[in-house]
C-alpha cells in the first residue's frame, strides 16, 4: 500500500519541481566537471566572449552539447520505457524488447560492412531509419492472428527480431573484419563526441512525441483498466494502441539514433517514477522525463571519473547502475505494473 502524500497532487507538483531544479543542477555539473574542470566564468566566456581557447572550445563544443544530449536522451528513454511497459503490460519492457536497438545497430553496421558509411552524422539517420523498420515488423508480426495485437505477441515478436538482427549483425562484424572503432563505439551507447547539431535534427521529433504522450496519458490509464472495459467507455483501442506504438518508434528510434543503444534507463525509471507517484500514466510520463534525464547525466559524468583519464561509454554505466538496481527490485517484488 502507497503513501497516503503520494495521492495528493500538491506533493507530487513539488516533487516535478524539485526534479527539475535537479536536472538543471546535473547539466550544470556535466558542464563544469571532466578530466578539465571548468569554472562559470569561463562558461559565461565561451558564449559571450569566445577566444578560441582550449577551455572554451570544450566548454562550447564538447560539453554543452553532451549535457543537452544525455538530459534528452534520458527523458526520451524513460518516457519510451512507460509507454512500452504500458502497451506490453510488461514490467522487464525496455527499448531492447521491440527489436529497436537491435534494428538499429543491424543497418548501422550493414551501412559501413557494404557501403562504406563511416560518419557519426551519418549513423544517425540510418539508425533511425533501422529502429522504425525493426520495430514496423515487430507491430506486423505481433498483430497477425485472429486475436490481432496482445502483450504476449508483441513482446515474443520483439525477442524474435532481436535475435535475428542481432545475429546478422555479429555475422557481418565477424565475416567482414572492418569493424571500424566508430562503429563500435556507436554500438556501446554514448553521448561523447555527438555535437549538437545531431541532437537539434531530432529534437523536434522527441519535443512532439513528449506532448503527445502527455496528451494521451489519460487513454492510457483507461487501457490499463482492460481492452474490455476500455471499449465499454467508448475508447479505439487499437488507435491507442497504434499511437503508442508510434511514439515508441520516435523516441526509442531517436534516442539510439543520436546516443546509440543505451539499455536499462527505460526499464528502471519507469519503476522509480511509479514507486514515487503512483500508476497514473500522466505524472508517471512527466517524472521519468525527468528522472530519465537525471540518470544519464549522472551516468555521463560517472563515466569520465570511474576511469580516468579515459572515459567508458555511457552505455557500460547505465548497466553498472541498472543491473543491481534489476536485482534488487526482482528480490524485493518490485517489478509489476
Amino acid at each position: 500500500m502507497q503513501p497516503e502524500w503520494l495521492h495528493r497532487s500538491s506533493a507530487k507538483w513539488t516533487g516535478l519541481i524539485a526534479g527539475l531544479v535537479l536536472l538543471l543542477l546535473c547539466v550544470a555539473a556535466s558542464i563544469l566537471f571532466g578530466v578539465h574542470s571548468t569554472n562559470w566564468r569561463e562558461v559565461v566566456e565561451a558564449f559571450t566572449s569566445f577566444n578560441g581557447s582550449n577551455e572554451h572550445i570544450i566548454v562550447r563544443d564538447v560539453r554543452v552539447p553532451r549535457a543537452l544530449i544525455a538530459a534528452f536522451v534520458g527523458g526520451s528513454l524513460g518516457i519510451c520505457g512507460v509507454l512500452l511497459q504500458s502497451l506490453t503490460k510488461n514490467p522487464l519492457a525496455d527499448a531492447g524488447i521491440f527489436g529497436i536497438n537491435a534494428g538499429a545497430s543491424l543497418l548501422v553496421v550493414a551501412s559501413f560492412v557494404l557501403l562504406g558509411v563511416s560518419s557519426l552524422a551519418s549513423f544517425t539517420w540510418i539508425a533511425f531509419l533501422g529502429a522504425a523498420v525493426s520495430c514496423l515488423f515487430v507491430f506486423i508480426l505481433g498483430s497477425a492472428g485472429r486475436q490481432g495485437l496482445t502483450p504476449l505477441k508483441i513482446t515474443l515478436a520483439g525477442a524474435a527480431i532481436t535475435a535475428f538482427c542481432s545475429s546478422l549483425t555479429n555475422g557481418m562484424l565477424i565475416i567482414s573484419g572492418r569493424a571500424m572503432e566508430e562503429v563500435l563505439f556507436w554500438m556501446s551507447g554514448s553521448v561523447e563526441g555527438r555535437s549538437l547539431s545531431i541532437l537539434l535534427g531530432l529534437l523536434p521529433y522527441m519535443l512532439a512525441a513528449w506532448i503527445v504522450a502527455l496528451l494521451i496519458a489519460s487513454s492510457v490509464n483507461t487501457l490499463m483498466l482492460g481492452e474490455d472495459v476500455a471499449r465499454s467507455l467508448g475508447q479505439k483501442t487499437v488507435l491507442l494502441k497504434l499511437t503508442m506504438g508510434l511514439l515508441i518508434v520516435v523516441l526509442a528510434g531517436s534516442s539510439v539514433a543520436v546516443a546509440g543503444p543505451i539499455g536499462f534507463v527505460g526499464l528502471v525509471i519507469p519503476h522509480i517514477a511509479r514507486a514515487l507517484v503512483g500508476r497514473d500514466t500522466r505524472w508517471l510520463v512527466a517524472y521519468s522525463a525527468l528522472l530519465g534525464g537525471i540518470l544519464l547525466l549522472l551516468a555521463d559524468i560517472a563515466s569520465r571519473f570511474i576511469a580516468m583519464p579515459r572515459e567508458i561509454p555511457i552505455g557500460v554505466m547505465t548497466a553498472i547502475i541498472g543491473v543491481p538496481f534489476f536485482i534488487h527490485a526482482a528480490r524485493k517484488g518490485l517489478l509489476r505494473q
